[in-house]
This record gives C-alpha cells, structure tokens and sequence, in this order.
C-alpha cells in the first residue's frame, strides 16, 4: 500500500493541507530565507540562481504539492461531486486565461515592429493549441498501459498548461529581485504561494475519478512542471526580457490553458454524458470567484 493509499480519519485529509499551508506561509512571513535582495548587485551570477531556485521553490512547487495534499480527501468523494471539482478546475483555468489575455496585450503593444507582435501572438498560440490538441488525439487512440486511465494523462496537460502560466509569475519574481526589492520580493512569494496551492487540485482532480491510484512519482513530476517553471521565470527575469520574447511566453501558455479547458470538459463528459449541470455551473463559478479574491484583491490588493 503506498502512502497515497492510505486512510487517515477524513476530517484529516480535508483540514491536513491547510495546516500545511498556513505552517509555510507563517515560515515565510516571519523569517527571510531568501538572503539579502538588495546585495544582489555585489552576488555571482551563481549566487543569484541559486537564490532564485529557493524562492522559486517556496513560490511554485511547493504550494502545488501542498495543494495535491488533497488527493485522498477528493478520492473519497462521490463522482458528481469529483466532477464538480473538475468544474472548478475549469474555472480556475479560465481566469487564468483571462489574466494572461490582459497581460499578452500589453506585451504585443510593447513590440515596436508594426503586427509582428499580433503575428508571433497568433502563431504561437494557435500552433500550441494544435499541437497540444494533436498529442490528446494520439493519446486517445493509444492503448493505455500500466492501468492508468485517461485522467493521469489530462492531469499532465493541466500541469503543463499551469507551468507555462507560471513563468510569468517567475518573471515579475526575478525583476524584483534583480532590482533589489527585498519586501516586494517577499510578498510576491507569499501572494504566489497563497495564489498557487490551488493549482495542486486542479491537477489531481482529473486523476481522481480513474480507478487506480498512479504512482508517488507521477504527482512529484506534475508538482515540477507547475511549479518549476517559476525557477525558470525567476532566472529569465533577472535578466532584461524584451515584450516580444513575453509575447512568446504568454502566448503559449494561453494556447495551452485553452486546450486543456477543453480536455476537462470532454473528461467529464465522458463521465456523465453531460459537462453542464447546476453544481458543475456553480463550481466553474466558485472556481473564477476564488481566483479573484486571490489575485486582484489579496496579491494585487492587499499585499501590493
């Protein structure tokens, strides 16, 4: 029996992850484990990847991992109600989409050549969807092996979808860094951290309704392609990025985020023979509400 198999009382499985949570984000809050932002000037260029490594880390992977704490509460649940949870899958994603809407049309204005922005944008976001959408074709037509059902392979497409998202938290990450900005650096930690947690159950809640559970190594490399990306963003935004090289970004993850939104709705079709239902409605709606409170009003609101 592995430890993703085990049952602990459920009021545990549902309150764990918070307890998690609320540990890492008093940690964070009441020391720095960051260093000395301001002395990046006089660090090495290894110094300062390492340093963005580790608040990558706190920023992106750990909050996804801690958010996939809820796999074995969400395996409990009836299959409306994992359905439901796909549902807010869903509408998490799509404001994730609609964030990286605004920020890709501020990045294509930046772009001085006349439509070389539009054209790179639609490119690359029309080439990421089809391409995402040819694997998902493959996949479909691909016998399943190790016993593993359609959801584990939905639950990388998410996981891929939100990393490509992540880089753009990763670059504002590495900006403040390079610039010094100690404090904005540390609230961007603790809003991404708050804001990513629930990119965990976004993940998993496709791998929920397959009959078998896969193995541990699954859920770390899925933590790593969600949340890993930060690192990457953190290094590329400690250097100077132009609007056409975040055009490229942005696009890709929209293109992606997308697809996958329609991967979910097919895996719940699947399912129950019908994606819209009232719960699934108010789900998908909770879903948006709750990124809402989460970016515009805690991270940009509150600690910004």
């Amino acid at each position: 029996m592995t430890l993703l198999e085990r049952d602990p009382p459920r009021w545990l499985l549902a309150v764990g992850p918070v307890l998690v949570l609320a540990l890492a984000v008093g940690t964070l809050f009441l020391t720095s484990p960051f260093g000395d932002a301001a002395a990046v000037a006089d660090a090495s260029s290894l110094e300062v990847l390492w340093s963005l490594t580790v608040i990558g880390f706190f920023a992106g992977i750990l909050p996804v991992v801690i958010g996939m704490l809820w796999f074995p509460y969400i395996r409990t649940l009836d299959a409306h109600l994992v359905h439901a949870v796909l549902a807010l899958s869903a509408g998490i994603l799509t404001f994730v989409g609609i964030e990286i809407v605004a920020e890709l049309f501020g990045f294509v204005a930046g772009v001085e050549a006349a439509y070389l922005g539009e054209g790179v944008a639609i490119v690359a976001l029309v080439g990421t969807f089809l391409a995402m959408h040819a694997v998902s074709v493959w996949r479909r037509r691909t016998v399943v092996s190790g016993g593993f059902g359609d959801g584990l392979h939905v639950a990388y497409l998410v996981a891929i979808a939100l990393g490509l998202h992540s880089l753009g938290e990763g670059l504002a990450i590495g900006s403040a860094f390079a610039l010094g900005q100690e404090e904005l650096l540390t609230l961007l930690v603790i809003g991404f951290l708050l804001h990513n947690v629930t990119e965990g159950p976004t993940i998993i809640a496709a791998v929920a309704r397959d009959r078998e559970t896969p193995p541990i190594r699954h859920f770390a490399v899925m933590g790593v392609l969600a949340g890993g990306t930060v690192i990457v963003g953190g290094w590329i935004g400690s250097l100077s990025v132009s609007p056409l090289v975040a055009t490229v970004f942005f696009a890709v993850a929209l293109g992606a985020i997308g697809q996958v939104i329609l991967e979910v709705a097919e895996l719940v079709r699947e399912d129950a023979g019908r994606v819209l239902t009232r719960l699934n409605a108010a789900t998908f709606a909770l879903g948006i509400g709750l990124m809402f409170l989460l970016e515009e009003v805690l991270v940009d609101g509150f600690l910004l």
